[in-house]
């Protein structure tokens, strides 16, 4: 599949005078990981819900896997997998079980079935766990599970609802590489969290979700690019030499004591590249030099005014919006 694995416009939807969704645009590249960010009421899990065609939009086009939501909603079913923030796993039979079940429900051969079963609890490392309930999985396992249970109908697209919530970080870790091999087998991921650091890591295109609207999007290093106060950090050990860097760069933040310099920049190649040449024509050379520039964390308070720690464990807005139902 090329092009375009979701494209989404001017999506919208209320809940009474709740306006959830105001006009959201999202256009996902097939065999990337597009993150969707948003603090707690943002619509995150709504707008997941609308894509993967278990609520209706109020308005807005939706193509997913290049089928009209509206017009062939059983093909785009049959294109996509969803993992939402809670597990699917049926904790009283065997992993192998819930793993044919899914295999049942999707309509596959018993042959072909057992078969795919066999491959994804192999490609989860979950084999010599395969004939244990499920219940006596650890978080992380059941999570793997979970997304094995997601690829039985081999999907082109995957949802993602916050997967790796009240994990542990070296489950959550376990879950970035399962992740990143699914992508590398060409299969396209769309990922909300509430980890900044997990947007980071895994998304190759992330918009942040703020009031029902797209705030910003891009890639991470173009979000982190929008945030005041990156800066290249130049540390002499020659006192001439740093006054005379000083004088060269006026626009520096001096610190005399610790004979550095810290001179404005967006981190990009352009300016990296015009400040060194800047430096070698006034002959200048920094014995250590080092980039420093905003985080996730940073773009998200710019963007929404609102503190990461802010950002909760479950999407308590969607959640309530989804019981008035």
């Amino acid at each position: 599949m090329t092009g375009l694995a979701i494209a989404a416009d001017g999506l919208r939807k209320s809940y009474g005078d709740k306006d959830v969704l105001k006009g959201v645009d999202l256009a996902v590249p097939a065999g990337t990981v597009f993150a969707l960010l948003g603090q707690n009421g943002a619509g995150k899990t709504t707008a997941v819900k609308i894509l993967s065609t278990l609520v209706r939009p109020d308005a807005g086009q939706i193509r997913i896997a290049g089928h009209d939501v509206a017009t062939a909603p059983q093909q785009v079913r049959a294109s996509i997998g969803v993992t939402g923030q809670f597990s699917a796993v049926d904790g009283l039979i065997t992993g192998r079980e819930n793993m044919h079940l899914m295999a049942d429900l999707h309509h596959l051969p018993k042959a072909e079935g057992r078969a795919r079963a066999v491959e994804l609890l192999a490609r989860f490392d979950l084999t010599d766990a395969a004939d244990k309930p499920a219940a006596t999985y650890s978080g992380g396992m059941k999570r793997r599970l979970d997304i094995a249970m997601t690829l039985v109908g081999d999907p082109q697209v995957i949802f993602l609802d916050e997967p790796t919530t009240g994990l542990d970080p070296r489950s959550r870790h376990q879950m970035w590489q399962t992740i990143r091999r699914l992508v590398t087998g060409g299969t396209t991921v769309l990922l909300t969290t509430q980890y900044l650091e997990e947007a980071d890591q895994l998304a190759d295109r992330i918009a942040v979700l703020h009031n029902g609207t797209i705030a910003a999007q891009g890639t991470p290093d173009e979000l982190k690019r929008l945030v005041p106060g990156g800066h290249v950090r130049l540390r002499f050990t020659d006192p001439a030499t740093y006054r005379t860097a000083a004088r060269t760069l006026p626009h520096a933040a001096h610190d005399d004591d610790a004979l550095t310099l810290r001179a404005p920049s967006d981190g990009s190649q352009r300016a990296l590249r015009t400040l060194l040449d800047h430096l070698d024509a006034a002959g200048i050379e920094a014995d250590e030099l080092t980039l420093h520039t905003p985080d996730l964390d940073d773009v998200f308070f710019a963007l929404t005014g609102a503190p990461t720690s802010t950002v909760p464990a479950q999407n308590t807005a969607d959640t309530a919006t989804e019981n008035a139902r």
